[in-house]
């Protein structure tokens, strides 16, 4: 027997009109009780009847956006490159109006922002940036994300794992090879002759720091099976700020253990190793390399020139608008890898004479 809407309130302890509020959406509902009237519908299975369910199942033409920051250049080209790709493809197409939520990088943040997504019945939603890797969050994550998909409305990872969703869901994920970018910019390096390489890695538990310090320690591996271990005390776990690279290389120098190099987790924090050691009087590249990570555009006009790895923001804000939109389908299996490539510059070259072995 199909489970009714005065069970669900009952299970929730609220009134059958809170019950109805929550899953027509747009209705002002304190969030404990929000949370508690989602999970009885989740734990019940229920199922609204037939002219509710296309009713509900209306869409806009609002598509969300998630970012972690979009004072961070990194995100502010993904979804530049986005909205301006939202643009109408033709007269018979309508416009469609971006709006940014900016999470901070915060689980609850995003569910809380997919939430009132699906309250306005958004026409689509990307979800970019690095993954928490809460296996709690992961679960709430993906129940929300197919609750949204379940609509029609498609649903877009950029820049992160694909979420256990159930197949035929219009759900597609765009992958960035970080784990391959970092073990060529360690390759890299490696062949330039530097073997005390310090790494400055992003938060830990996030998905795009966990790849790229995996790419790293794999170069390291390769060269070396022992080298991982000599250089392990020269990895700091950081924010993706330039404040955090700073404080990062200080730390690395405070700890006394030599190194010629510094690999870091993304450029923004490579301009605050670079600001760090300068003002302990060690020139760049001279006496220490330098290499960041996604070849923003600040990164040619930095001196010396940043070696990094360029990840393709814009190709990717571009293709999660026609994934979103549905202007093109996504690949079998859903997922779209875009590959990363090394940009040597100024910033790196041999190490000192007398550090080589």
């Amino acid at each position: 027997m199909a489970v009714t809407l005065a069970e669900v309130a009952a299970h929730a302890g609220v009134s059958s009109a809170t019950v109805s509020r929550v899953l027509n959406g747009g209705y002002p509902v304190a969030g404990g009780t929000r949370t508690r009237v989602e999970q009885a519908v989740e734990e019940l299975g229920y199922v609204a009847n037939g002219p509710a369910r296309a009713l509900a199942a209306a869409t806009s033409d609002l598509i969300g956006v998630l970012v972690h920051d979009i004072a961070d250049s990194f995100f502010g080209v993904l979804a530049g490159s986005l909205q301006q790709a939202l643009g109408p493809a033709g007269r018979a197409e309508p416009r469609r109006l971006a709006v940014v939520c900016n999470t901070e990088g915060a689980p609850a943040a995003e569910i809380a922002y997919l939430t009132l997504l699906e309250g306005q019945r958004a026409g689509g939603v990307v979800l970019t940036g690095g993954a928490v890797e809460d296996p709690d969050h992961i679960t709430a994550l993906a129940a929300r994300v197919s609750r949204i998909a379940a609509t029609g409305a498609p649903v877009v990872l950029c820049g992160r794992p694909p979420l256990p969703v159930d197949d035929g869901l219009p759900v597609a994920t765009i992958v960035f090879d970080d784990r391959g970018g970092a073990f060529r910019l360690a390759e890299h390096l490696l062949a330039l002759g530097h073997r005390r390489i310090a790494y400055v890695a992003g938060p830990p538990g996030l998905s795009s720091s966990r790849e790229r310090l995996a790419g790293h320690r794999d170069a390291l591996a390769r060269h070396d099976p022992a080298l991982p271990e000599t250089c392990a005390p020269l990895t700091v776990h950081a924010g993706f700020e330039r404040a955090a690279g700073y404080d990062a290389a200080r730390e690395l120098l405070r700890r006394a253990v030599p190194f010629t190099a510094v690999a870091s987790a993304n450029d923004a924090v490579a301009t605050g190793v670079v600001a760090a050691l300068r003002e302990a009087g060690l020139r760049i590249p001279e006496d220490v390399s330098v290499a960041g990570f996604d070849d923003l555009p600040f990164c040619v006009d930095t001196a010396p020139a940043l070696t990094t790895v360029r990840v393709p923001l814009r190709e990717a804000g571009i293709l999660a608008a026609n994934l979103v939109t549905g202007r093109r389908s996504p690949p079998p299996g859903g997922i779209t890898t875009l590959p990363t490539e090394l940009m040597v510059r100024g910033s790196t070259a041999p190490p000192p004479e007398g550090s080589r072995p």
